[in-house]
């Protein structure tokens, strides 16, 4: 299994991230003439990441109303997720349900020994065993490589930023001062830059997750097909854009949501037909 240099690009990416949290600390202390801002900016960033570490998978578990389930109630679920756990040398995640048709799945949890694995009533009627533990696969690679903690973390502190940058609009300290045109500048890029930098997290993950997730299941075909079919539930049965579903949609094997041309330039999933033909080149034939 490959780690793709994850605590690498983990460490790049959130030292971007909190340049510009701290930038825009210094940007508001700047015009209140104080150095108070950036030392809040600090303080919400800790607390922010402290609140992401430990509570990530209760935050998208709670988003999707899932639930627990026992062995009785999946055992199919349980068969494939424990034979993967253990050909991995991992411990046993815990398994819910998500009672919507939107058929998806998700892993989270700060680390192998604290994961929830996800899937929906939806996925488990559309996909077959074999597809089924393709999805598995990929969903527990990300547990393993720790994108879970990443990308959760990432999208608190982006979320911050956001919400600081819109601040920045309507709280300029002294406007006599300040150069509104610089105000205004980092008000709208900062939640933007904030945004691509999710977007790399997640997309660079998705495609990682998805060669490992082959690698341990041995059967990249069964994932493509799986993808395929995914993609088709999504149109039929997308899930409502309500912002709690928005902020941990990034977790799921495939976006969630039904949308335009923007919505699919801003979307936190690489193109399906990328993902599908990247499996068909490791398989070594196309998916018939």
């Amino acid at each position: 299994m490959h780690k793709h240099y994850n605590g690498l690009k983990t460490a790049a990416l959130f030292g971007v991230l909190w340049a510009v949290l701290l930038g825009l600390g210094g940007l508001i202390g700047i015009n209140t003439r104080s150095s108070a801002p950036i030392w809040i900016m600090a303080l919400i960033g800790v607390a922010t990441t402290a609140y992401g570490y430990w509570n990530s998978d209760k935050i998208a578990i709670r988003s999707m109303q899932a639930y627990p389930v026992t062995e009785a109630q999946a055992p199919q679920l349980y068969q494939i997720v424990r034979e993967l756990s253990v050909r991995a040398n991992q411990p046993m995640p815990r398994i819910y349900l998500s009672p919507t048709m939107n058929p998806n799945a998700f892993a989270t949890g700060r680390n192998p020994k604290n994961a929830a694995v996800c899937c929906t009533e939806g996925i488990l009627q559309l996909l077959d065993a074999r597809e089924l533990r393709g999805v598995l696969g990929h969903e527990l690679m990300h547990v393993y490589n720790r994108d879970i903690l990443t990308s959760s973390v990432a999208a608190a502190v982006a979320g911050v930023i956001t919400s600081v940058g819109q601040m920045l609009l309507f709280f300029g300290g002294d406007r006599r001062n300040s150069n509104p045109l610089a105000m205004l500048a980092m008000a709208l890029l900062a939640p933007f830059a904030a945004s691509l930098i999710q977007l790399a997290i997640s997309r660079t993950r998705e495609y990682d997750a998805d060669e490992d997730g082959s690698q341990l299941t041995g059967d990249p075909l069964a994932l493509a097909s799986a993808l395929r079919k995914i993609e088709q539930g999504v149109r039929i049965a997308p899930l409502p854009q309500e912002q709690k579903l928005v902020n941990t949609s990034h977790l799921m094997i495939a976006n969630p949501f039904r949308g335009g041309a923007m919505t699919k330039l801003f979307a936190t999933h690489p193109p399906m037909k990328e993902r599908i033909a990247r499996l068909e080149r490791i398989a070594g034939r196309p998916l018939n």
